[in-house]
């Protein structure tokens, strides 16, 4: 019996078998999982949020006869750009030639702004004595509103569309100077003293050692200044008159369109989204991180 009782105690304990694991996912299987969700999260979040925005507007739109709904404002701009580039005269264009004209002045007012600011912001990041001199009349100037400017380009150039332009140029250079400046006095010392050490001249210094550094921050200067630009231009036109979105838009209140001055709050929109859009993905191209 005693025999018995330490073979029993001395068999060692049964363990049950542990559960096999599951066979897991193949790797393109999990792949092809989360790219659908990323999809679907691009997708269903702005669909859900257009949706809301579009039941908001009806709501808004029942309660204020005065508001066009969405269906009519749909009906409405589906006339308007039946034929957008329409011209009966200089007071009647399609809102195609009005945004074309709007666009051709960002770009001349844009274009003139670059061409001036991001040399002064290298000058102003790259000499202590250029930056002792034009810094305080950037941060005197920079907070001014753009158009505050707009009378002294009438009083200057004595026409609208100049005037127009001038304001772009005046409100798209501040960016472009202070980021670039910025930049520049962000080069790390290094570059400059390897630059010296191998007697680069001053332009090889700017093309070959600054430029490449301070490209990003000159891309952000240019995005910030394009989407002020685009800002502007609908104010100003609002005051000069003449074509583009602006005067349309101010036109259309003139003859109680409502769903027109919606649809062209719309076109404003976009337009200035690709524009930002455009320009982040130039900055993301030229954007380069350290390893």
């Amino acid at each position: 019996m005693s025999s018995v009782t330490s073979m029993e105690r001395a068999a060692p304990a049964t363990v049950p078998a542990a559960p096999q694991a599951a066979t897991s996912a193949p790797p393109w299987r999990e792949a092809w999982r989360e790219r659908l969700e990323a999809a679907l999260r691009a997708v269903v979040g702005p669909l859900a949020g257009f949706a809301l925005f579009v039941l908001v507007w009806q709501v808004v739109a029942m309660r204020i006869p005065e508001i066009p709904t969405p269906g009519v404002t749909w009906q409405a701009a589906a006339e308007l750009f039946s034929d957008p580039f329409y011209d009966n005269g200089p007071n009647d264009k399609g809102i195609g030639w009005n945004l074309l004209a709007s666009l051709q002045r960002v770009g001349i007012g844009f274009g003139l702004a670059a061409l001036v600011g991001i040399p002064v912001g290298f000058a102003i990041g790259r000499y202590a004595p250029v930056r002792a001199m034009f810094s305080p009349i950037v941060s005197l100037l920079r907070p001014v509103s753009p158009l505050a400017w707009l009378p002294l380009g009438l009083l200057l150039f004595k026409a609208a569309n100049p005037a127009a332009i001038w304001a772009i140029f005046i409100c798209s250079i501040w960016p472009m100077i202070i980021n670039t400046a910025v930049g520049v006095s962000r080069v790390p010392q290094d570059y400059l003293n390897v630059a010296r050490v191998l007697n680069l001249s001053e332009w090889k210094v700017t093309t070959k050692v600054l430029l490449p550094a301070v490209l990003p921050y000159m891309l952000t200067g240019v995005r910030l200044s394009i989407g002020t630009a685009w800002l502007v231009i609908v104010a100003a036109e609002m005051l000069t008159g003449g074509t583009g979105i602006g005067f349309w838009l101010w036109d259309e209140w003139n003859n109680l369109k409502v769903e027109h001055i919606v649809i062209a709050i719309f076109v404003i929109g976009i337009v200035g989204l690709i524009l930002e859009t455009l320009l982040v993905a130039l900055a993301r191209r030229f954007t380069y991180t350290e390893e």
